[in-house]
């Protein structure tokens, strides 16, 4: 799995070794409330590395997963978020970002490179995000690059059960965004 670069940020497959830096940022309620009910919250003590070694660095390894740590360009030894591409079936890209790194696009930047890779690299046809209707910042990164809802339902969060938009978007539709954009 290759590394990816946008403007600020230098995006490194995931490792082991990233398991300290994710279990003391991760744990944060306003990065696990809207994530998927799976998450165990509380968080365990040893939930980062318990989460790289049974299921992202074995997905990867099976060629089912793609997981990279954000780090700053100017500061690549410092983790602060993570982003991740799942051959799911309506479930393609989750991300989370340290709260103070939050409200200034980073996550955008993220989420374009990840999704060039899944449409230019991987070569897939359909991305599938699904996003909490009460959570207009991640939503936004989806209106923003011209997804659309296809569908709404409820589904069990890490905070109860919420309405659930699932945004979709097409490797023609994306190229063709991405080439207004330039």
């Amino acid at each position: 799995m290759q590394p990816l670069e946008t403007t600020r940020l230098r995006l490194a497959p995931l490792s082991i070794s990233d398991a300290p830096a994710i279990q003391r940022i991760f744990p944060q309620w306003e990065i696990v409330r809207w994530m998927d009910g799976a998450v165990p919250w509380p968080y365990p003590e040893d939930g980062a590395e318990g989460y790289l070694r049974h299921v992202a660095l074995p997905a990867i390894e099976a060629g089912q997963a793609w997981h990279w740590s954000l780090r700053p360009r100017e500061r690549p030894d410092l983790l602060i978020g993570v982003v991740s591409l799942m051959d799911q079936p309506d479930d393609n890209r989750g991300f989370w970002l340290a709260p103070e790194w939050q409200r200034r696009g980073l996550m955008t930047e993220a989420s374009d490179a990840v999704t060039d890779f899944w449409f230019e690299v991987l070569g897939r046809e359909m991305l599938r995000v699904p996003k909490a209707v009460d959570n207009p910042a991640s939503r936004r990164i989806s209106e923003k690059r011209g997804m659309r809802v296809i569908a709404r339902f409820p589904r069990p969060l890490v905070s109860g059960v919420h309405d659930v938009e699932l945004w979709e978007i097409r490797r023609d539709a994306w190229r063709e965004q991405r080439k207004a954009a330039t």
